[in-house]
């Protein structure tokens, strides 16, 4: 037996399959807030993408948990970084005119926070490779104290 699909119900049909489909899963990751971002340049150089960005996180703001694919330098211009490891311990608090070095690659899963009152603003410089993103967002890595601006 056959069935006579109108050309609107397949174009529905499609529509709603592909955003199944392309639909990232990121009920769980824990993106930032607070935080705005300007490029300032981003290049390409052989097979390494280099880029300049001016961060600015609000007080009580949050990078959320992520890594980078690549190697990342930080200078603080203005504020406070309070700066998490997975493990859910503190592992550096950086003020303006400091330097964070910050590792690469899904093993270095961190977290940055503003627990100022005034804005923390980095100028961050990301070396990685072409392709992926800068920065991946991941699941909160079981620091329930973490979950919210302004915990600690």
């Amino acid at each position: 037996m056959r069935h006579e699909v109108s050309p609107p119900a397949l174009a529905a049909a499609v529509v709603v399959g592909l955003s199944l489909v392309a639909t990232p899963d990121t009920a769980h990751a824990t993106p930032g807030r607070g935080v705005t971002a300007v490029t300032v340049f981003d290049r390409v150089v052989g097979d390494t993408r280099y880029a300049l960005k001016e961060i600015t996180i609000a007080p009580g703001g949050s990078t959320g948990w992520h890594y980078h694919p690549g190697e990342v330098t930080g200078y603080i211009r203005q504020g406070v970084l309070d700066h998490y490891e997975s493990n859910c311990s503190i592992d550096g608090v950086y003020h303006a005119g400091q330097v964070i070095v910050e590792e690469s690659g899904p093993g270095y899963v961190h977290l940055g926070r503003n627990l100022g009152a005034t804005p923390l603003v980095l100028d961050v410089l990301y070396r990685s490779p072409v392709g992926p993103p800068l920065a991946v967002d991941v699941p909160n890595p079981g620091c329930p104290m973490l979950d919210s601006p302004g915990s600690a």
